[in-house]
Order: C-alpha cells, then structure tokens, then sequence
C-alpha cells in the first residue's frame, strides 16, 4: 500500500494542492486534500514535495514507438511499442493498424487480440483500409479497399472482439452501411482521412460517426461556402475529436480551435506516433511504406506527407498547458477521462478517484515525468520513499 502525499492533483475539473492519494494493491482507495491519510503497517509514504499527479494517459491512436511498431510480427514488437510509451505515462493504449494486404491485416489483427484478451492493450483501431485515396496521406493507395460488409465482417471476426474502433471515410460506395454495421457490433465509426463534404459528413455523423481521425489532418478543409466535414465534426455534441499536438501536424491556432470550439470534454489528445518516437532519425517503415525522420519529423521517403509522429503523450499534455495555455485540469481530460470515456473504459481508467485503477503519472513543475504507476505498480524509477510506518 501506498500513501503519495504533499503533491499537486488533477482531478476532474479541479487542481487539488497538497493533495494525497492512498493505493491499495491495484486500485485507488482514497484522494483528497492534507497529507493525512491511511497510516499503519506495510503502507509506504512517499513526500512529493509538490509535484503534480495527473492520471495516466489514454492513448487512443498510437502506431509504435521506441523502434518498433503495431502489429509488428511478433507479441514482442507490440510489447515494446507499448512500454516504451508507459514510460512516457500512457497506462492504456489502442493499438493502430495501418492500411496493408488484407490477408497481412487479418494476422496482425489476431496478433493484437490476444495482447487485448491478456489486457496489455485496451483495444485494436483499424486506420485503413477503407480510406479515401484523396486524401490518404500515408497508406498505400494501391492497398485501399471500399468497405464492403463481408470484408469489414471478415476484420472484426478476426479480432474475436477486440476490434475497438475503425476509421474510414463514409462517402465511399457502402461507407454508411458499414457505420451502421461497425456500432452495430459495438465498434466505433470515426470518420477520417476522408474528401467528404461538409453534408455528407453530417450524414455519417447521423449514421453513428462518433469521433474524428485526427482533426484538419488528411480531410478535407474548412472554406467558406464549403464547410467541409471539419466543420460538421466540431459542431456536433455526439463527436469527439483527435488532435496530434506535435507542433508539426497543427499549427497551435488549430489546437486551439479545437478546444475553444469543442470544448476539452470532446478532445482527444492522440500521439499518432510510429516506430521512431524515441528511436532518433533516420529510415523506418510504416506499414509496406518508407518513412524518413528528419528532426524529429516523420515523412514519407518518396514525397513530404507527414507519416504519422514522434510524439509521447507526455510532450502533447505538456504543450498544451505550456503553449497552447489550456488549464491543466482539461488538458488533463483531454489526455485521460475523454478517450477514456469514448472507448467505454471511464468506469475503470482517466481520472484520479476513488475505485478506479491506480494509473498515474508524477511530473515536475516542467509537468516532465518523474515516475510512472501502472496498475498499483510502478513502471519506472519509484519516488523517493519516506520508511514505511510500522518497521
């Protein structure tokens, strides 16, 4: 058992100082205000000397990291992908596919469903391949396919369930059929990398689109007698929106947009990040595709679309409260209780309250990582602890 005390909490719409939290094996059991808390036997105080607790990231689209990547073809490589961003505060991540043969797709997919069956990953998230060569950034446009309900059926089977949300763009020929089909297997539609005009976008939306891909990335922009889906997405309540706040992919104007129109309750801070987060420079592959990161930057080897990110959570939480000047607490949110809330797993992770799983981040008044609680456990180097009481 744990006691973390004398630190700064972000709670669901509130910053508490000189906070404590008591963790009892895997769960919270109890946060508030005063370094008192459960005393006696076993329980280990650790003084944070004011340093902020947020609750663990939830990464809802995340590609790899730390040179490897998703599916990979091994457990191993999805393993990697996913303690390398832990270390970077992500507690719980959706595992995003990228568009590839079909048959190549199916083996990644029951690859991952077996990391979602044994809990490692909350969720697979299918981006391609049934996306708009418009506006398809980087998929390979060769390997694009309509969604017809066989095949869509065909993925989702393959991922007995684990399956957690699929992007395609809607106006293709049997977009909408396969929204309808996508929630009514319990999967979310999300409408992305897609030329959809602004009406078409508020038919998907009407269908039972739910979130949008990466917001202004790889869709059709806003103009002033075409709306576009942009625009359709961040006015309506029932939609919550990805933004990849790398500094690269949006200009902080956008960001902000973002959380001035939608409000941080519907923003979704996603990394988007492919092998090299972590790795340096240098070649990568995304998928069947050659991808050249140069200062930090990813892009397509053969032409300057952006291929995915480098980004950990920690840097895209960290920049909007230092530069985008969004309160900690909704960008905390926005890190956390939302795509906590949109995978249907808010019960268990995304905020600091009693009953749910002990996932936390500690980071210094530069909200840099200190340490790492995943599931009562520490992940990375344990704070400073005072002798427990009792020895």
């Amino acid at each position: 058992m744990y006691l973390l005390r004398n630190a700064r909490l972000v709670l669901p719409g509130a910053v508490v100082d000189n906070g404590r939290i008591t963790v009892d094996g895997e769960w919270i059991t109890d946060v508030g205000a005063g370094a008192e808390g459960v005393q006696g036997p076993g329980v280990r105080t650790i003084d944070l000397d004011g340093s902020w607790i947020v609750p663990g990231f939830v990464d809802m689209h995340v590609h790899g990291g730390g040179g490897a990547s998703y599916p990979g073809t091994t457990p191993e490589q999805a393993r990697q992908v996913f303690e390398f961003h832990r270390n970077h505060g992500t507690t719980t991540a959706v595992a995003s596919t990228v568009t590839m043969e079909v048959g190549e797709l199916e083996r990644g997919i029951a690859c991952l469903a077996e990391l979602v069956q044994d809990g490692l990953l909350a969720g697979i998230h299918l981006e391609g391949p049934f996306i708009s060569r418009a506006r398809c950034g980087a998929h390979d446009p060769a390997l694009l396919r309509e969604p017809e309900p066989h095949l869509v059926q065909r993925l989702l089977d393959r991922g007995r369930g684990a399956v957690r949300m699929v992007t395609l763009a809607t106006e293709l020929h049997g977009g909408l059929h396969a929204v309808r089909q996508l929630t009514d297997n319990g999967v979310i539609a999300a409408l992305g990398h897609t030329d959809s005009s602004y009406e078409q976008a508020r038919t998907a939306i009407g269908a039972g689109v739910t979130v949008a891909t990466h917001l202004f990335n790889a869709m059709r922009g806003i103009h002033h007698r075409e709306p576009g889906p942009i625009t359709a997405m961040l006015e309506d309540e029932g939609v919550t929106v990805e933004v990849i706040n790398d500094g690269h992919h949006l200009h902080d104007a956008a960001v902000e947009l973002a959380f001035q129109a939608a409000g941080h309750h519907r923003v979704a801070l996603i990394t988007d990040a492919m092998s090299a987060a972590g790795a340096g420079d240098g070649s990568y592959e995304l998928g069947p595709l050659a991808v050249r990161v140069v200062d930090g930057v990813a892009r397509l080897a053969d032409s300057e679309a952006i291929a995915g990110s480098t980004l950990t959570m920690d840097s895209a939480f960290r920049r909007a409260v230092l530069v985008n000047q969004i309160p900690i607490e909704h960008a905390s949110a926005a890190a956390s209780s939302t795509p906590a809330r949109v995978l249907g797993i808010d019960h268990l992770v995304g905020s600091l309250s009693v009953g749910k799983r002990a996932d936390l981040v500690v980071l210094d008044a530069d909200l840099r990582v200190q340490a790492v609680m995943s599931a009562g456990r520490w992940v990375t180097e344990v704070p400073q602890a005072q002798p427990a009481v009792g020895r």
